[in-house]
C-alpha cells in the first residue's frame, strides 16, 4: 500500500498560497517554496501570514496573527526573493548584508535558498529572533493565514 499525501481543500490556505506562487515564473516559484521550506524547518510554531498586494507577494512569519509581531517575511517580485527583517534596522551587521535605508526594516535578495544558510545570514535571523518582544513558540501549532489578497495587481512576470 502506498501512502498518499491528503489532497489539499480548494479554498485552503495552502492551496490559495500554491495559486498565488503560481503567478510566477516557474524558476522564481521553485525559489519561492524552496525558502519557505527552509523558513518553516527554521520557525516552527510560527503563525505565517500571505499578503497577496499590489506590488507583491508577502509571507510574514511571526507568533501570532498580529502583523506588528512579524519578525521575518518573505517578498516575491517578478525578478526576486527577499528576506525581509522587519526590525533591522537596529541590528548588528558588521558585514553590511542588510540593505535599505528605512527607520525600521532592512532586507536582502535571495539568490536561491541556499542564502539562507549561510552563517551570516542564520547569525542575523538568530539576532533578531532574541531581540523581537514577542518570540515564536517552536511548540506552538504554526498555521497558515490568507490576510489579503488585492483585487488590483503588478504583473507576477517580469516585463
Amino acid at each position: 500500500m502506498v501512502a498518499t499525501k491528503p489532497a489539499k481543500q480548494p479554498d485552503s490556505p495552502e492551496s490559495q498560497l500554491d495559486a498565488f506562487l503560481d503567478k510566477y515564473t516557474p524558476a522564481l516559484a521553485a525559489l519561492a517554496r524552496a525558502c519557505l521550506k527552509k523558513m518553516r524547518a527554521r520557525l516552527p510554531g510560527a503563525v505565517q501570514l500571505v499578503y497577496d498586494n499590489y506590488n507583491a507577494l508577502v509571507i510574514g512569519f511571526g507568533p501570532s496573527e498580529r502583523a506588528s509581531e512579524a519578525i521575518f517575511s518573505i517578498a516575491l517580485y517578478p525578478r526576486w526573493v527577499t528576506l525581509f527583517f522587519l526590525r533591522g534596522a537596529g541590528l548588528p551587521d558588521p558585514r553590511r548584508l542588510l540593505k535599505g535605508s528605512g527607520k525600521v526594516v532592512r532586507h536582502i535578495v535571495l539568490a536561491s535558498a541556499a542564502d539562507l544558510d549561510l552563517p551570516p545570514i542564520q547569525e542575523l535571523m538568530a539576532k533578531a529572533l532574541q531581540r523581537a518582544e514577542t518570540g515564536i513558540d517552536p511548540g506552538a501549532a504554526g498555521r497558515l493565514v490568507i490576510r489579503s489578497i488585492s483585487a488590483k495587481q503588478r504583473p507576477r512576470h517580469p516585463s
